[in-house]
């Protein structure tokens, strides 16, 4: 597949509109939306991190509005159970015999929302694993594709420990990001005013289709990326890791336990992405820099010294990028 000039010019444009689109009901976070698109158009799922009334859900719900795409959401608490997700087998009467038919549960659409996905118990948890990781469901001896494009966009509390299950490793791995949504400004506050406690109301246009998504994320497999670049994210990628030779200081300090090889997939996927919506089909250094932050900062497993020390992931990350020379 060649990527066109004028194939180029138009996804940019396009992504431009959804971006300012998405701006009229977000106010604020265009780091947020910029990531949770890239994920979007790299195939991957995110994990948004931040207090609540932060207006995460709204931005789920303007994305699936403007990428007219089918929006479902699922609110996680303790007492829901897998079938719950993912749906079940139900008897139903067809030609006056008894007969099982499967009931797609909410994970059946283009773009869930796992509303505080810490709070349902691990087992109901796990039942994301498979959408998340294979786009299927399997139900009984049946394995149902999911729909294209697919993601999973799952919230969660950082400040509320009672009544919560944390992710477990394997599952905060299959995210693609994991994204802080921090609260607003002042001037951004005031607007969100203007917004919510008046009378005005925010009419959404559709700007972009599924098939155009999909379409976006055959032409980002067919960047490339120069082989100076690639080492450079691999190296980034390894120096998480204590026990390996000349691993930087930092990481011999802090971390316990580094980022798998899914953290270079993701970087590799979204650092072509990332050089896409600005219009170039090279990547650069800068671009790896960028999708480190939110591809490493859920992978990397702290050690006591690091929480005693105060250090967070992305003090961490920003020290190994800080080491690891270009």
């Amino acid at each position: 597949m060649e990527v066109r000039e004028q194939d180029l010019r138009t996804i940019v444009q396009r992504i431009g509109m959804c971006e300012a689109e998405i701006g009229k009901a977000i106010i604020g976070q265009k780091d947020v939306v910029r990531q949770v698109i890239l994920a979007l158009m790299t195939n991957g799922n995110v994990l948004l991190e931040g207090v609540p009334g932060l207006g995460k859900t709204q931005l789920v719900k303007t994305i699936a509005r403007v990428f007219d795409i089918e929006f479902s959401r699922i609110q996680f608490t303790p007492d829901l159970m897998p079938a719950d997700v993912t749906g079940t087998n139900l008897i139903v009467k067809e030609n006056g015999q008894n007969v099982f038919k499967f009931e797609k549960g909410p994970v059946f659409a283009n773009i869930v929302l796992a509303d505080e996905i810490n709070r349902a118990t691990p087992k109901t948890q796990s039942a994301l694993l498979e959408a998340m990781q294979e786009k299927t469901v399997t139900v009984g001896n049946e394995t149902y594709q999911l729909p294209q494009p697919y993601i999973v966009l799952a919230t969660q509390n950082p400040i509320e420990n009672e009544g919560t299950y944390p992710l477990p490793e394997a599952q905060l791995d299959r995210f693609l990001f994991k994204i802080y949504v921090n609260f607003p400004s002042l001037e951004e506050l005031k607007q969100i005013m203007d917004v919510t406690v008046t009378n005005k109301k925010v009419e959404l246009t559709p700007i972009m289709s599924a098939p155009e998504i999909l379409f976006i994320r055959d032409v980002i497999r067919e960047i490339p990326i120069a082989d100076a670049v690639n080492e450079y994210a691999l190296k980034l990628v390894v120096a998480t890791h204590p026990e390996v030779p000349g691993a930087p200081e930092i990481t011999k300090r802090y971390i316990s336990c580094g980022a798998s090889p899914r953290a270079a997939q993701a970087i590799y996927q979204t650092s072509k992405a990332r050089a896409l919506m600005e219009g170039r089909l090279n990547v650069s250094f800068d671009d790896i820099k960028a999708v480190a932050y939110p591809a490493l900062r859920h992978r990397l497993a702290l050690n006591f010294e690091a929480l005693s020390d105060g250090m967070t992931a992305d003090r961490i990350i920003h020290g190994i990028i800080e080491s690891v020379k270009i």
